[in-house]
């Protein structure tokens, strides 16, 4: 009986000290995920985590006109040899905490969180470094949700020239207290650089010169893009993008929902990539937020089988003359090299090669287009134009909108 007794002893105590074994694990395991979270908590609330697509501009980038009436880029200059890029931190900090405020407030009417707090450092060794530069007089609360999508993607430098409602200073203020962004005014003295390029000596674009309207605003981006080449090439970029505030990179294709993946899995011997254009398909008449309402796209004919294409054509133009409305023949990033220059606002060129391009099967640009009758109208009423056959076909390049000139 004593044998027994202490046979079942020495049993107990060794389950008790398993079982007590397996609750020291099964607490580890539990306190520690909640460690971590707490810690990862803990640093994003100091805000020590990082942007690393909000990149600075460098110091010693080129001086062009219509910088000089910034009002945050002009603080930054200091001495002789300021930069026009370089965004003072001392003398601009108060401007970027109001901004921080105000950003916060029109972002989240468009279902974008922005992080208050996040620091964007510098980082050198980002690649491939990406600069998208349009023209645009759109409003703050159109080109807000525009910049921080492509910031998410992987763009770290945008190249804006203002017009318009864009260049109001409530307006620009604002987006020069985000890092990466610079802001190029339509000055006197821009205009008159600008009529020295040689551009205008040449015939690639000739047949748009001394016109109104569509055609101006074309030779206008034209001349814009030939002017972000030398910036983006001083500021370090591997590639440049035109784009307008209505339009989306979709970088579909990449091994992540990435611009920066998509692009450095370009081949080094290609020297443009072209996006194939989708257009939007408005479903109501009461959009708002184009960015976030509107889902249905027509994809483009480089994206569909030739018999869905042609089978399927006159249900898609709807009797509209084209399958698109706008334009059809996508946009393109470009390695920026020497001798580059543009090719109309949808690609880009080389005076000392034919560039190397490639099409791509996935990714491509969203058009948002005409997605408010507001859109339409506004097009139509800032050329002051006569809705006669002979002032439409003058002002406007596309048919739809010379048709939409001449309604009464």
């Amino acid at each position: 009986m004593a044998g027994y007794r202490g046979a079942s002893s020495s049993s107990a105590a060794g389950g008790g000290g398993a079982a007590a074994f397996a609750t020291r694990v099964l607490l580890l395991l539990t306190l520690l995920p909640l460690a971590l979270a707490a810690f990862a908590f803990a640093l994003q609330w100091r805000g020590g985590m990082r942007d690393p697509t909000g990149a600075a501009w460098p110091a010693d980038t080129q001086r062009f006109p219509g910088m000089e009436n910034s009002p945050l880029g002009s603080s930054s200059s200091q001495g002789g040899g300021g930069s026009y890029f370089a965004v003072s931190s001392a003398s601009s900090s108060s401007a970027a905490a109001d901004c921080a405020e105000i950003l916060g407030r029109s972002a989240s009417s468009h279902g974008i969180s922005l992080y208050r707090g996040w620091s964007f450092d510098s980082d050198a060794a980002i690649t491939p470094k990406i600069c998208i530069t349009g023209s645009t007089s759109a409003s703050l609360h159109q080109i807000l949700p525009w910049l921080y999508y492509h910031k998410v993607i992987g763009v770290s430098h945008f190249i804006l020239f203002v017009e318009g409602e864009a260049a109001k200073p409530a307006v620009t203020s604002v987006l020069e207290s985000i890092r990466g962004v610079k802001i190029i005014f339509r000055t006197k003295e821009l205009k008159e650089q600008q009529d020295r390029s040689r551009i205008w000596n040449e015939t690639w674009l000739s047949g748009f010169f001394y016109k109104p309207c569509n055609y101006e605003l074309f030779v206008k981006q034209s001349l814009n893009m030939e002017m972000a080449i030398v910036m983006a090439r001083e500021a370090g970029m591997d590639w440049i993008i035109h784009l307008d505030t209505d339009e989306l990179i979709h970088p579909a294709g990449a091994r992540e929902y990435s611009l920066r993946r998509l692009l450095l899995d370009v081949p080094d011997n290609v020297d443009m990539v072209i996006f194939p254009n989708y257009e939007s398909s408005v479903e109501r008449d009461d959009i708002k937020d184009p960015f976030t309402e509107v889902s249905m796209f027509k994809k483009n004919y480089d994206h569909l089988p030739k018999d869905t294409y042609f089978g399927l054509y006159k249900e898609a133009t709807r009797g509209n003359p084209n399958y698109f409305l706008t334009y059809g023949n996508g946009k393109s990033a470009a390695r920026v090299q020497e001798h580059m220059r543009p090719n109309g606002a949808h690609r880009w060129h080389n005076y000392m090669k034919t560039p190397n391009e490639i099409k791509l099967e996935e990714a491509a640009i969203l058009h948002y287009t005409y997605t408010k009758f507001s859109d339409l109208t506004s097009r139509r009423d800032r050329c002051g134009c006569k809705p006669t056959k002979e002032d439409v076909k003058r002002c406007f390049i596309l048919e739809f909108d010379r048709l939409f000139c001449l309604l009464k």
